[in-house]
């Protein structure tokens, strides 16, 4: 498992991965930075430049006061989004990263069939969504369990990520209900090559990454572990 996390580490300077990461990134910003200036300007249209108040008259500063509010509040949330929502836009384009890995190490394949960008779309706002609940409800365990919320916080993105980009990487080869099964043949080896994917996420910026070296990860994972399953009808 090491090793194939090393793999994926080795390639991680390919022009492909770069491509994904970006194309992420970018997109993430561009939304949460709409998403700011759409909050603000509605705020700004909601609230009139001058209030007049019971027993204190004409008050001019709310306006100000909520606009510099709502700017501060989405500042704070996307320090906490920007990580998920990344990996969400991210998993959008991890076929390529996929595809980059197998191209490098698993050339004797035939190309995997693409999966339909509606049904990765919709993969990835599951995932996004299951990834933001998740943790909220954690928090309160974090709170009861407090010495034990690092390895709760590993444990529980380690589930969901190991989940995650197997998933992706199994379903190009092997279909849903393939995938599936695989899945949980491996179920042990996929939370804990899961737990080695989330360490990365409590590192700023590291963070980012995280997304692209779970699904290269995996691809390494995926055909070592399936190598003497029947699957000759997927692999072609």
């Amino acid at each position: 498992m090491i090793a194939d996390f090393l793999r994926a580490l080795g390639q991680m300077g390919d022009p492909r991965f770069r491509s994904v990461l970006l194309r992420g990134v970018g997109l993430t910003l561009a939304l949460l930075v709409g998403l700011g200036v759409s909050v603000f300007y509605l705020v700004d249209w909601i609230i009139p430049d001058t209030l007049t108040l019971p027993r204190v008259g004409e008050v001019n500063w709310v306006d100000d006061f909520a606009s510099g509010a709502s700017i501060l509040l989405m500042v704070v949330l996307s320090a906490f989004l920007m990580v998920p929502v990344a990996s969400a836009f991210t998993s959008l384009f991890l076929d390529d990263v996929a595809d980059a890995v197998e191209a490098e190490h698993y050339a004797h394949l035939p190309p995997a069939p693409r999966v339909p960008f509606s049904e990765a779309f919709g993969d990835s706002l599951a995932f996004l969504g299951v990834l933001i609940l998740a943790n909220l409800a954690a928090l309160v365990l974090y709170i009861f369990f407090a010495p034990f919320a690092p390895l709760i916080f590993l444990g529980l993105n380690g589930f969901l990520l190991g989940r995650e980009y197997f998933q992706l990487v199994a379903m190009r080869r092997l279909g849903r209900a393939g995938a599936k099964a695989a899945r949980s043949r491996h179920a042990g080896g996929i939370w804990l090559a899961g737990t080695l994917m989330a360490v990365p996420l409590t590192i700023p910026v590291i963070n980012l990454l995280v997304p692209i070296l779970g699904a290269a990860t995996f691809t390494h994972l995926f055909h070592r572990w399936e190598a003497s399953a029947p699957t000759e009808d997927a692999f072609g």
